[in-house]
Order: C-alpha cells, then sequence, then structure tokens
C-alpha cells in the first residue's frame, strides 16, 4: 500500500541541526511584573508547528494538535518572530554554517530584479 502523501508530516522533527541554529536567535521571554502577557512554552514544539505550516501550507488554524502547541500560540509567535527579524537571521545562519562546511556554492548566484529598489534617475 502507498503512503498517503503529506500524511506524516506532523510527525516529522526540525532536524537538531536546524534547532541547534535557530534556538539561540529566537527572541526571549520575559514575564511582565503585572502578569499576563506571552506565557512560556516549548519553543521546539512552537517552531516544528511553524516549519509544518509555512512547508505544508496548512492553514494555522488547521495545526494538528500532535505538535502540543495551539494554532493561536503558533500564529502568534510566528508574528513576534517574524517582526524581530529570526528568518533573515535564521537563513544567513543556515548559509553560513553550509558555506563553511563547503556545501555551497558561491561562484553563482541568481538576483531577483524584482526585489530590488531602483533609485530614480538611474537608467
Amino acid at each position: 500500500m502507498l503512503p498517503v502523501v503529506g500524511a506524516d508530516l506532523s510527525k516529522r522533527p526540525v532536524p537538531d541541526e536546524l534547532w541547534e541554529l535557530a534556538a539561540p536567535l529566537l527572541p526571549s521571554f520575559a514575564a511582565r511584573p503585572q502578569g499576563g502577557g506571552t506565557a512560556p512554552c516549548d519553543e521546539r514544539a512552537v517552531f516544528t508547528a511553524m516549519v509544518y505550516a509555512l512547508t505544508s501550507g496548512c492553514a494555522w488554524r488547521h495545526l494538528p494538535p500532535t505538535f502540543g502547541t495551539s494554532p493561536a500560540t503558533a500564529h502568534r509567535r510566528f508574528t513576534v518572530w517574524t517582526e524581530s527579524g529570526l528568518w533573515r537571521r535564521l537563513h544567513r545562519a543556515v548559509l553560513d554554517e553550509l558555506g563553511a562546511r563547503g556545501e555551497v556554492d558561491w561562484t553563482s548566484a541568481i538576483v531577483d530584479a524584482a526585489s530590488v529598489h531602483a533609485k530614480r534617475g538611474d537608467r
């Protein structure tokens, strides 16, 4: 019997190597003196849920409960981590790690002109 495509994605863990790069980049939790605010939770579970949602196209509200975090928490942390610049820093950390291992060929690159701002008067 053939496996159902995507059936076990929620069980796919974030590899330890990726987590080791991501964990130190996460914004730290600071409890408010008056209480409330963002509650501490298993950051790796939240990160894994985010990776699943982002790579599978799953809507936040449909995250499987097997991640051990609520869809609301995953989405809220995603917003906070995005605003903190986590994804840009993680992308750079992954490239640096792969480059240090010699697993990135830096001799060629593709530039997406749609994301480069043109200055007025430059033609």
